[in-house]
């Protein structure tokens, strides 16, 4: 219900769904955060005043009659509320049995399915045959650029709240994860327990980012695209660039549809 919503995960929400994709706030020119763009929104915030989550019509990229399917997947970026009131996302460490990026942390997700009516159902799709989360309990909030792997599958997330976290028990697919955990969405602002590699790649020059968490249950290191994505969502939700350098693939910004 409403009224049992946290301001702040409601702000969090507004800043989300207010986020408009073609003020894209990875600068290709720089390669790196554009912090002209994230002060634009935060003004643009302050100037609503208004606790009402609204709906954002830019995410308009998820009709399947304009898009490939064939090389295209999504993946859900599903933030809570703990009990401190801290940000925190679901993460999951793939099964070491699968044949690509087996034992590797990643968002909940898969490649889109023909039945699949757009990004965003693939998101939640993928997101309940894994780790058992209801789409019913997920209130997506908006959908961000898409983003070419080198694999030469683009990836689209979307990202959603999970207002009530105590309702989702998960039910972990055993032969696609190996663990499902959570960890504090503005580490991926900060230049603790990170790490960086430098990748020389079709002429480019970028930074891979490694961040390090432990949790009770074990360590984990949340690297490439799912640190990428989670870099650029905090980057949205707090209004602020990284306390440390970027410098994101080129071929990043030339997102497919």
């Amino acid at each position: 219900m409403a009224s049992n919503r946290s301001q702040s995960l409601i702000k969090f929400a507004e800043s989300l769904r207010l986020y408009n994709p073609n003020n894209n706030s990875f600068d290709g020119s720089s390669n790196n955060i554009n912090t002209h763009n994230i002060q634009n929104q935060s003004q643009k915030i302050k100037e609503t005043g208004t606790d009402q989550v609204g709906n954002n019509d830019n995410n308009n990229n998820n009709n399947n009659s304009t898009r490939s399917i064939s090389n295209r997947a999504a993946v859900l970026v599903c933030l809570f509320e703990d009990q401190q009131g801290q940000l925190r996302v679901i993460l999951t460490k793939r099964a070491s049995t699968l044949s690509l990026h087996s034992g590797e942390v990643a968002l909940p997700g898969g490649k889109v399915e023909e039945d699949d009516a757009d990004d965003i159902e693939t998101a939640l799709r993928e997101a309940e045959e894994e780790i058992g989360l209801d789409r019913s309990l997920v209130d997506v909030v908006t959908v961000l650029e898409s983003l070419p792997a080198r694999n030469r599958i683009t990836v689209i997330p979307v990202v959603g709240i999970l207002w009530d976290r105590n309702a989702f028990n998960p039910v972990i697919n055993t032969a696609e994860v190996e663990a499902i955990f959570d960890a504090p969405l503005e580490m991926f602002l900060k230049d603790e327990n990170r790490r960086e590699k430098e990748i020389k790649y079709m002429g480019d020059e970028y930074l891979i980012h490694f961040f390090d968490h432990e949790t009770e249950n074990g360590k984990f290191m949340i690297w490439a695209l799912t640190a990428g994505i989670l870099i650029k969502t905090a980057s949205i939700v707090y209004q602020r660039p990284p306390d440390f350098q970027v410098r994101m693939p080129r071929f990043w910004n030339r997102s497919r549809q």
